[in-house]
């Protein structure tokens, strides 16, 4: 067998260099390689590592992620619109308030004042979060922060009310860090809206509140400034519209579900145009921070109410003197209507323009100017927007018959005027009444107990498994009219019962005075 040659002995020859890979990095390296379908090509001495990412499997990959439709940031809007927000700082001079035995109270608002509401309400039973509070209690400044935006290039401003509300001095922070002075041209309490004027400045960029409703599921972002911390964006959806969270009957929140804090309040919520569709105000928060349920002025009333602060520094509705309710499916069946819509006349208010139109209770006001009216609210908001002194038409169901009245806006007053209220001190000294069985009531006349008046009867007892508890009738009601009839016995409630079930009516309508005020309550009919 011939021997193989020794080749070391050769001129030419060098040994092998040992290999830079261990065992160990070479199979971490193989199995990544691997991962890609190109571990050969790892492996070949002759190619370059960073050729690894540019092998043909890898560049199908690229091709294949790039034909993926790309997530959607909101980075170009929020470039676009940013600068128009604004943080809002206020100082009121603090007046302490105390209850009835001498003590002051938690808020350091007056009680009742819509800034004390808000924090009341949802900044939780501490009033003002601790971030916000300032100065020492009893005659000392309080500071308080919230948000806005420019709605103009001169320095025309949309906030809160309950953000200006009572301060003695206004500064807004822009995007860029600058700090401006400003002062309060007018607010409404009601729609808790606030027109603000940002001086020292003439070319600020400013937004457009948005002329289309936003539908639900549109992206929506907030920017504010929460905790004091200016330029805050947050993304989410509109949840919801037409919301009623039960601060007046100007009532028409869009439910949003981006993150909103204390501090947002008066700042926009934009749309994916860059739009303003609403003004945040308040929170649904049972601990104080966002649980997702934060709820916004429409864009069309910020634009009514800012038109009017702009041109006289208040806002001036329409009014037409009734109290009203909605109509309700057994409100309906009682008056023979096929829908429940409309506004039901609980009571209209003496020498009122709707009084003086002929209006009366238990009449159902359907359209307005040839509109028609969905519910109790839709017709407050729809009068509301009308200036005093325009003469409107209503559609009203009366008595079952269908007639046009023409009336002569009021002005809403600043404050509801008084009612008498009917002091029940003593209804409790009366006879026990006589039995209604088939509502489950008992009654008095009026006239026999002290303090309930001379026009129907009173609740004297109520059975607590009964159709008319479930309405909410209590002991002192007292009951005006049954079925359209006014009634001062249980002989005649028994007698309009007894009528409304042999028209085959399911429920009777009934007009009940309440501490003070009247309203309809639809009871359903025991059969038999």
């Amino acid at each position: 067998m011939t021997d193989r040659p020794d080749l070391s002995t050769l001129p030419s020859y060098k040994a092998p260099k040992r290999s830079l890979f261990s065992a160990r990095k070479l199979a971490l390296m193989a199995s990544v390689v691997a991962g890609l379908g190109a571990a050969t090509y790892g492996l070949s001495p002759t190619h370059n590592p960073a050729d690894l990412f540019t092998t043909p499997a890898h560049a199908q990959v690229n091709n294949e992620v790039k034909k993926v439709q790309q997530p959607v940031g909101f980075a170009d809007i929020v470039e676009r619109v940013k600068p128009s927000v604004i943080s809002v700082k206020v100082n009121i001079r603090e007046k302490v308030a105390k209850d009835d035995s001498g003590n002051n109270e938690d808020s350091p608002f007056q009680p009742g004042s819509p800034m004390e509401r808000f924090f009341r309400r949802f900044g939780g039973p501490d009033g003002l979060p601790p971030g916000l509070r300032g100065g020492p209690r009893g005659g000392g400044v309080v500071t308080g922060q919230g948000s806005g935006f420019f709605i103009s290039a001169d320095g025309f401003a949309v906030t809160n009310n309950h953000v200006v509300d009572g301060a003695d001095k206004v500064e807004v922070t822009t995007d860029d860090g600058k700090t401006y002075s400003a002062k309060v041209i007018g607010t409404d309490p009601r729609t808790d809206l606030a027109l603000i004027k940002v001086e020292g400045g003439s070319n600020f960029q400013f937004a457009k509140l948005s002329d289309s409703k936003p539908r639900i599921g549109d992206w929506v972002l907030a920017v504010g400034n929460p905790f004091g911390l200016g330029g805050t964006v947050t993304a989410g959806i509109v949840s919801a519209s037409g919301r009623d969270i039960g601060n007046g009957p100007y009532d028409d929140f869009i439910q949003i579900d981006a993150p909103v804090n204390k501090g947002n309040s008066g700042g926009p919520a934009f749309d994916v145009s860059g739009e303003v569709m609403g003004v945040n105000t308040a929170i649904y928060s049972p601990s104080g921070g966002s649980v997702g349920i934060a709820f916004s002025i429409p864009a069309q009333t910020v634009k009514s109410v800012v038109a009017q602060l702009k041109d006289k520094g208040s806002v001036s509705r329409g009014w037409i003197g009734v109290q009203i309710q909605p109509v309700t499916s057994d409100i309906a069946d009682s008056l023979g209507m096929k829908k429940a819509e409309g506004a039901l006349v609980a009571e209209p208010q003496a020498n009122g323009p709707a009084a003086k139109a002929g209006i009366e209770s238990g009449d159902v006001i359907t359209a307005v100017n040839g509109e028609p009216v969905k519910d109790a609210r839709e017709l407050a908001r729809t009068i509301g927007g009308l200036a005093p002194g325009n003469a409107v038409k209503l559609n009203v169901l009366h008595k079952g018959q269908d007639k046009t009245v023409s009336i002569t806006l009021g002005q809403l007053p600043n404050s509801l005027e008084a009612k008498a209220d009917t002091d029940n001190s003593d209804k409790g000294n009366s006879s026990r009444g006589t039995d209604v069985p088939k509502l489950g009531l008992t009654v008095a006349p009026a006239n026999s107990v002290a303090g309930a008046g001379k026009e129907g009867v009173v609740v004297t007892e109520v059975d607590p498994k009964s159709a008319a508890a479930e309405r909410g009738f209590k002991e002192g009601d007292v009951i005006l009219e049954v079925a359209g009839k006014s009634v001062g016995t249980a002989g005649e409630v028994r007698d309009a019962i007894t009528a409304a079930r042999n028209d085959n009516k399911n429920s009777v309508l009934m007009r009940v005075k309440s501490g003070g005020s009247s309203r309809f309550v639809a009871v359903p009919l025991a059969k038999g």
